[in-house]
């Protein structure tokens, strides 16, 4: 009997070794994950593809040589702030957000146009996507746009179209909004009404134009069907 209740012993103290080693393997990998997501949520490398500017040894950057895969459509940037990125588009609206500006998995994906926008962005109102990183990468940087004097002052930026920056237009930061990701004037982009949803539902908004729009979405955070959203108008 008494070693019956040493083997049972025994056997307790080895299921708590093994519970409390998976558990220090969960956290083991969430401080992985979060480091992964950290280190390829930046923008440093990717800065040497922009078009216009110069590699890391100081020559241009030849497109030919661009590892930007061919479903870059654009490259915005919003001054002083880490949003300079590549935009991509896919065939859908699910392909880049899990899949970096070289094609490549990544958790972090990539800024992305609506696929059902033309990539030339001459319709009257576009949506960029973008996830939510901490540290204001990729889109994480649009929280700071809910206030007022932020937003008057990082109220600018370009847009620079295809892969080598064929055309430049210039962005003006106007607005800003929490809403909900099922609203359809919004992310269902429709022309005619978004204007006035702006007008009415911004949280902060500095001036109005018969401009083109486009708007900045990510989430609010990982569980919420928030979206905070920026919009600019393109001139």
């Amino acid at each position: 009997m008494i070693r019956f209740w040493k083997k049972l012993n025994e056997l307790y103290g080895w299921l708590a070794i093994v519970f409390f080693g998976f558990i220090m393997l969960i956290g083991l990998w969430q401080c992985y994950d979060n480091y992964y997501i950290f280190e390829h949520s930046g923008n440093e490398d990717i800065l040497k593809y922009k078009p216009n500017s110069h590699s890391m040894v100081g020559s241009a950057v030849d497109s030919a040589d661009n590892p930007i895969t061919d479903e870059m459509v654009a490259w915005i940037t919003i001054d002083d702030t880490n949003i300079d990125y590549p935009v991509m588009q896919g065939k859908d609206n699910t392909h880049f957000l899990n899949t970096d500006p070289f094609g490549e998995y990544s958790l972090t994906g990539s800024i992305f146009l609506d696929s059902r926008c033309s990539s030339d962005f001459s319709d009257e109102y576009s949506v960029i996507y973008g996830h939510h990183m901490d540290y204001g990468k990729m889109f994480g940087a649009l929280d700071d746009f809910l206030n007022e004097t932020y937003l008057e002052s990082h109220s600018t930026g370009t847009l620079m179209l295809g892969r080598s920056g064929e055309e430049t237009f210039n962005l003006k930061v106007f607005a800003s909004m929490r809403v909900s990701a099922r609203e359809k004037t919004v992310f269902d982009m429709d022309y005619n009404k978004i204007r006035q949803f702006i007008r009415s539902h911004a949280d902060v908004l500095t001036t109005e134009s018969k401009s083109r729009i486009v708007a900045l979405s990510t989430c609010a955070d990982a569980d919420s069907v928030t979206r905070i959203v920026v919009f600019c108008y393109i001139d």
